[in-house]
């Protein structure tokens, strides 16, 4: 599979992980891709802008939850793959509007896989052998770790946010439509994703932005809680060689190997700011940290085992958190042009979720 030409269908491709397996596809490969996207506030033109015009590239304004529209895209697109990473990912989000997703979430991939289901039967046997449905998770699904050990395939699901728990629904349904109906799924559950064109409301592009506006950095609680942080190209390679070689009914962990206190995390943004855009006052831009209540029910650690996919499919991340940090600060820098107009229109780092239900 890995030296053909595949149809891919991608969902959620104007997302952050999306955009970034798209622009890897077009440059790496010779896949014909369609990007389905519903366009919500986290989806920008501008990260698959390198790619719109390229005769391999298509896209789809749908919403995955709308089985007609999905039907006819795989009635016209005709896959070989689907990549499902449309989600609502933002955990604090989650605590004030769970329904959006249990919709998203839950209810679009349950129509993803139906609709997958429905065009597997009707392949060919020699296309049925190559036909993928890759879900896209989160090691989120699997709860809190104390101060030692580390998620693998075989740990227990054990979800502790509305986001946590709609992606460990989807997870289970996609392994129900494998044992129960024969569909060729692969599952992959990855750690906390950083890099260029994320939208400015998780922890490292917020802390950028906030930082070059010359507001306070906010840390959680006293910024102890403990993250892998995966590179989001890095997690493009991995998801690219878990669809063209990874074998059906299995699931991979992805993991960065780069365990960071949130406030390290922060600190390590704030040194790289010094040197590459001080600040025209003198100060540190630490000096804009500041602690703030904590999030309800905040997982204490997160890290990964990425021992399988490294063995079965001889993947690594290419990036440590030092090179990584580095790499994404500089594009940062380089595109307020893409980032500013987030943060005015939608009001981006707005505290969310700050009280249970």
């Amino acid at each position: 599979m890995a030296a053909s030409r595949l149809r891919v269908l991608v969902t959620g491709g104007a997302g952050f992980i999306g955009s970034a397996l798209i622009r890897r596809l077009i440059a790496a490969t010779e896949h014909q891709i369609l990007n389905v996207d519903k366009l919500t506030y986290a989806a920008t033109w501008g990260s698959v802008a390198s790619v719109a015009d390229h005769p391999r590239y298509g896209f789809a304004r749908i919403d995955i939850c709308d089985a007609a529209k999905i039907a006819e895209i795989f009635r016209v697109f005709d896959p070989d793959v689907i990549v499902n990473l449309a989600a609502e990912s933002h955990v604090d989000r989650s605590i004030d509007a769970p329904g959006d997703f249990v919709r998203t979430n839950v209810i679009g991939a349950y129509t993803l896989l139906e609709a997958a289901l429905g065009h597997y039967r009707g392949l060919p046997s020699a296309r049925q052998d190559k036909f993928r449905f890759h879900h896209v998770s989160t090691d989120e699904v699997f709860g809190s770790l104390g101060a030692t050990g580390y998620f693998r395939e075989t740990t227990p699901y054990n979800p502790r946010s509305p986001y946590s728990a709609s992606k460990a629904a989807s997870d289970h349904f996609a392994q129900a439509w494998r044992h129960t109906y024969g569909l060729p799924v692969l599952l992959t559950n990855c750690s906390n994703n950083y890099g260029p064109f994320q939208f400015p409301e998780k922890l490292i592009p917020l802390t950028i932005v906030k930082a070059l506006s010359g507001k306070t950095l906010p840390v959680y609680g006293t910024g102890d809680n403990i993250r892998d942080w995966l590179f989001v190209e890095d997690h493009a390679e991995a998801l690219q060689l878990v669809f063209e070689t990874g074998n059906p009914g299995e699931s991979y962990t992805i993991g960065g190997s780069a365990e960071r206190t949130n406030l390290t995390v922060v600190e390590t943004i704030c040194a790289v700011l010094d040197r590459l855009r001080p600040r025209g006052d003198g100060r540190r831009y630490r000096e804009q940290i500041g602690f703030v209540t904590d999030r309800p029910g905040h997982d204490r650690r997160y890290a990964i085992d990425a021992s399988k996919i490294k063995a079965e499919l001889g993947w690594s991340p290419r990036h440590d958190f030092e090179t990584g940090i580095e790499k994404t600060i500089g594009w940062y820098l380089a595109n307020e042009a893409w980032w500013r107009p987030l943060i005015e229109r939608d009001k981006a780092g707005e505290r969310l979720g700050l009280t249970a239900r």
